[in-house]
């Protein structure tokens, strides 16, 4: 696995610069011991979860106390979601990414999201950067939560 770009909405990268995260966050995924193939997932969630939790950030955290909802990971006033399932799920993400945000509970958020080519080499309509990044141009006025979308193949 190697970091592919980064998109920058709404200027999260210099609220992650700020806090001299950016490049920490993208080298997350200079993983070349992790090989790209069909249902290599679960090795992808779990060596992200351990760079995260080795630089103290706190895994699966509750979006609402009474829901069931959680993100990937937050530390301070910055969470990070990782999505490397199916695209259904995205638009989800953003939606409690921009909820945290509006709720006063975060400054910035991060998502972690395969290529379209490394998206198709893992299975059938896995989430991809590039749509996501269309999407996010055009729900410009409604998710408005700064983010940094990390491309990764």
């Amino acid at each position: 696995m190697k970091f592919a770009f980064i998109y920058d909405h709404h200027n999260a990268g210099a609220e992650w610069s700020r806090r001299e995260l950016q490049d920490w966050l993208t080298d997350i995924f200079e993983a070349p011991h992790l090989k790209i193939r069909e249902r290599c997932t679960a090795d992808i969630r779990k060596h992200v979860q351990g760079e995260l939790e080795r630089e103290g950030w706190a895994s699966n955290v509750k979006v609402d106390q009474n829901l069931g909802l959680t993100v990937s990971a937050m530390r301070d006033d910055l969470a990070f979601q990782l999505q490397t399932g199916n695209m259904s799920r995205a638009p989800y993400d953003l939606l409690k990414l921009q909820y945290l945000y509006q709720a006063g509970r975060i400054e910035a958020a991060g998502l972690g999201v395969p290529t379209k080519e490394c998206a198709d080499k893992i299975g059938s309509n896995v989430a991809n950067a590039e749509r996501i990044c269309n999407e996010l141009e055009l729900f410009n006025r409604i998710i408005t939560v700064p983010i940094l979308i990390v491309a990764f193949n």
